[in-house]
């Protein structure tokens, strides 16, 4: 005697070798013996078992699941009986496990009621459910469809259409990322790098664009305010003209010099900000706006204003124009000692708007012995003289300290250049010493008025944004608030306010203990963040799109430590994996293997040691951290060129801009 039975949802037969009441032993074809319970038994039969199974399932492939629902009366049957009315006569053992089979493969027709025991499903339901199952097959027709076009890097419309979300948001239960899941598997490739064969990314440029305005500008980089502030003209006119020291591409100007001789050899320096403060009022539609934003967003070739244009225009500093601005003014001695320092509310002309590249030849190391001409000379020659001065008096004077290196980027018809210039120039020196000055005195005046403001401070290493006024150690200063790039950053804006209220003896925008002011703070530091992290992959695109572009296979490169190295001539670290052990400053030869802008990676490959003087690394102390570095998030803390960073280590001579100048923001980062 053999038996049909059902173990782990699958048919088999084997022959009973003993029998008890509730079990028996049992043999397979194969001869394997086994325990099985006799409730698990479907059929018993005599038949030889080889063939058995085999037979049963050729017979259950001619049977028509459509006519076998017909056949089914509506209470729940077992399979033999409804086999011996399928058949019209006793079925043979085999055609028994055949319908068994069918029912068993067809649970959209048949509910299972029990071992051997169906039911048909209700025509309603059965309707629906065929109707579901079509609708998969169709899919399933359709994403194989689809999955060869992506093989053959053709890019399916309906996939098109999702593209944003296949791109930065991916809905792992939607069709179109299981079709492009399946293709990509298929061809052992990225998702992203699949859509860029298909031509769906046409820009890389773009696609990395599009990530950061997709997660902070998702309503697009409009105003949504067409509100134009309207600049105070009732303020007393300085008796002085100033000048501002730019990058060429530098638009949103927010800080000018002035220098005036007075008697008894005094000189009196001015040091005059942008005051938008006058014309956007605390919780107005720009005020909402700059809050909003609250930063200008850089990037090489680009950026995104915290105040739309039509706001900057009538507080930007441009030359030949008269424009609202809180001055600081310095009594300075002929020792360079600060005799008097006042502050001011008023209107002043602005005489020039000086350039980077148009003023250096003429103001610079080789220069300040001599006149080089220039109408500004003697000026300039006079501030340089007051920065190293203050520079002393911070206690961060260090001639010493060997020369670092800026990285300008300039984007033109999507071809790059990068332009490498000194840091530490002296027409650096001045304005950075200047803004420092500035945003430490301002501090200092808000403190004493009780007038709470935001500061930037660092105790025992850490960098961080307080409400009160708290040392900053890497600066050598008592207390610093930002307060000179009012046009670009949202901070500035709010300390101008309170500035403003001291100066001109009114309540403060925003009183002790002001929960709006606290809030701002917080939201200003992880949206800084955030854009100044987007500025430096941006910044890293377009150093491996110089490589790209300019054919690059060679490129030299200082050992920065272990197996990372930076590369020269770019503001670019990476590693190089199989580089032997070196020693940090060791220069090195690179083979540029791969350059891959799409996923922002660059593959070398150690070539030799170079016959040159090992480099010594250099950490940027914080002073010039802060104060130079516009790329910077943390700028006292942070290595910008590289993906590394550190509380108490800086970048190792290089640094990175874009294209507004970090010197015109001052104490920048």
């Amino acid at each position: 005697m053999n038996v049909f039975f059902e173990e782990d949802g699958n048919f088999k037969v084997a022959s009973i070798m003993t029998e008890t009441q509730g079990s028996m032993q049992i043999e397979s074809a194969s001869g394997k013996r086994s325990k099985l319970k006799a409730n698990n038994v479907l059929m018993r039969f005599e038949v030889p078992v080889a063939g058995f199974l085999e037979a049963a399932n050729t017979e259950a492939e001619t049977l028509d699941l459509d006519f076998l629902w017909e056949c089914c009366s509506e209470p729940e049957f077992g399979f033999e009986e409804f086999a011996a009315e399928y058949y019209g006569r006793k079925p043979a053992p085999t055609e028994a496990a055949a319908i068994a089979i069918k029912l068993h493969s067809a649970p959209v027709y048949f509910n299972r009621k029990g071992k051997g025991r169906y039911k048909a499903a209700p025509a309603e339901i059965l309707k629906a459910a065929l109707a579901g199952l079509e609708k998969k097959r169709l899919l399933a027709e359709k994403m194989a469809s689809y999955v060869e076009q992506l093989k053959a890097h053709r890019m399916p419309d309906e996939l098109m259409q999702k593209l944003d979300m296949l791109m930065y948001e991916p809905d792992k239960n939607a069709f179109e990322y299981k079709t492009l899941d399946a293709a990509a598997g298929a061809l052992h490739l990225n998702h992203i790098k699949l859509l860029h064969a298909c031509g769906a990314i046409p820009s890389i440029h773009d696609y990395h664009l599009g990530a950061f305005l997709r997660e902070y500008f998702a309503k697009g980089t409009d105003f949504s305010t067409d509100e134009i502030p309207v600049a105070p003209d009732d303020l007393p006119l300085a008796e002085v003209e100033a000048f501002s020291i730019d990058d060429s591409t530098t638009t949103e100007i927010d800080d000018a010099l002035s220098v005036q001789l007075l008697a008894d050899g005094i000189t009196r320096v001015g040091i005059h900000i942008s005051a938008p403060a006058l014309g956007i009022p605390v919780d107005s539609p720009l005020d909402k706006e700059a809050m909003y934003r609250l930063s200008t967003v850089y990037m090489p070739g680009h950026k995104i204003t915290m105040l739309p244009e039509s706001t900057i225009r009538p507080f930007s500093l441009d030359a030949g124009e008269i424009k609202p601005v809180l001055s600081l003014y310095l009594d300075v001695a002929p020792d360079m000692t600060v005799l008097q320092r006042n502050s001011k509310v008023e209107r002043i002309k602005i005489a020039d708007n000086l350039r980077h590249d148009s003023l250096e030849p003429f103001f610079n190391e080789n220069t300040l012995e001599a006149d080089s001409g220039h109408p500004y000379w003697g000026r300039l020659r006079f501030l340089f003289d007051l920065a190293e001065s203050l520079e002393k008096a911070r206690g961060k004077y260090d001639p010493t300290k060997p020369p670092q290196v800026d990285y300008n980027f300039y984007v033109n018809d999507d071809k790059i250049s990068i332009v490498s210039r000194r840091r530490g120039s002296p027409m650096d020196k001045v304005v950075a010493e200047l803004m420092i000055e500035a945003n430490s005195q301002w501090g200092a005046l808000l403190a004493a008025h009780e007038v709470p403001g935001l500061y930037r401070a660092q105790m025992g290493g850490k960098v961080y944004m307080t409400t009160r006024p708290e040392p900053h150690q890497g600066l050598g200063v008592a207390q610093y608030s930002w307060s000179t790039s009012p046009l670009r950053r949202a901070v500035d804006l709010i300390n101008q306010r309170q500035i403003i209220s001291v100066v001109q003896n009114a309540a403060p925008a925003y009183p002790q203990k002001s929960d709006a002011l606290t809030s701002h703070m917080r939201n200003f530091e992880l949206t800084y963040k955030a854009y100044s992290e987007f500025q430096i992959r941006m910044e890293r695109y377009w150093c491996l799109q110089y490589l790209v572009q300019e054919g690059i296979q060679e490129i030299h490169a200082t050992v920065w430590r272990e197996n990372l190295v930076r590369l020269d001539n770019l503001p670019y670290m990476t590693k190089v994996y199989g580089m032997p052990e070196l020693k940090p400053g060791t220069r090195v030869s690179l083979l540029v293997q791969d350059v891959d802008t799409l996923m922002m990676d660059l593959r070398t490959k150690f070539q030799r040691v170079l016959e040159e003087e090992p480099v010594q690394p250099l950490v940027l102390d914080d002073a010039e951290g802060e104060a130079m570095d516009m790329t910077v998030t943390e700028a006292d803390a942070t290595v910008t060129d590289a993906q590394v960073s550190n509380d108490s280590a800086a970048d190792p001579g290089i640094h990175q801009t874009h294209d507004a100048d970090p010197m015109s923001e001052g104490e920048a980062a």
